[in-house]
């Protein structure tokens, strides 16, 4: 029955949200890869499930898949920042979603992200679902701006290349996704390979680095629109994808 009713939601948000055109899909592996895109705060994950070329996975934060965590995970993450003055509606509506909340999240193409000492389950998940040739999306923002197209990328995601490498002896790409609600163009960039040789650490910074720029330069090169934000912000403080001086 959950099943039947997640279909039918699943619908209906493809009824109300934008339809997105898919480009660079050369760039987009035939085996397993790391699909790495801005948050584009809802966009980002609802533009995977919907309109990803290929079978996937995508990361989602294990809080909203557990209903007794819903209610302080969303308000924290997704409203907490809004004024002052709607903040107590918002909290009112997170005790509404957790059953909303659970059944989409484990009825969708989704892996569930742990941030204890489960995180290795995690890790394993995914490199079970690379190992049937799948493609893993993340979507790894967290709110420290890095420029006006993405914030900071949080680094513990790239350590699922390191074991998959441990279990496969494969080095896996890592793609960057440009997602452009305003445009409705999902955008993907030209891969970055894993390299086993070089520390954990190194490989977190240069992949994420590489990754956040390859984003940025997607989103630089389209016709002028707003970027919509990590953050959950107003309209009208949603930047320009002007590169700036």
């Amino acid at each position: 029955m959950k099943y039947a009713i997640f279909r039918i939601i699943r619908k209906i948000v493809a009824l109300v949200m934008p339809v997105y055109k898919v480009e660079g899909l050369e760039n987009l592996p035939d085996g397993p890869s790391i699909v790495v895109g801005n948050h584009s705060q809802a966009h980002g994950p609802v533009a995977a499930e919907l309109y990803f070329p290929r079978k996937h996975y995508t990361w989602c934060i294990s809080d909203m898949m557990e209903k007794d965590k819903v209610a302080d995970y969303a308000y924290n993450d997704f409203w907490s920042k809004k004024p002052a003055l709607v903040r107590p509606f918002f909290r009112i509506f997170s005790y509404m979603i957790p059953p909303l909340a659970e059944l989409i999240f484990t009825c969708a193409d989704t892996l569930p992200v742990y941030k204890d000492r489960r995180v290795m389950k995690t890790f394993q998940l995914s490199c079970d679902r690379l190992k049937e040739n799948a493609s893993i999306v993340i979507f790894p923002e967290d709110y420290t701006e890095y420029n006006n197209i993405v914030h900071e990328f949080q680094r513990g995601f790239v350590h699922v290349a390191k074991y998959y490498y441990r279990q496969t002896k494969t080095a896996l790409a890592f793609v960057p996704m440009y997602v452009c609600p305003e445009l409705g163009k999902l955008v993907f960039g030209k891969p970055i390979m894993y390299s086993p040789e070089s520390s954990s650490d190194q490989e977190a910074d240069r992949i994420c680095t590489y990754l956040q720029e390859q984003i940025s330069e997607i989103a630089y090169g389209m016709p002028r629109h707003h970027v919509v934000p990590y953050p959950n912000v107003p309209r009208r403080k949603y930047p320009l994808n002007e590169r700036l001086k």
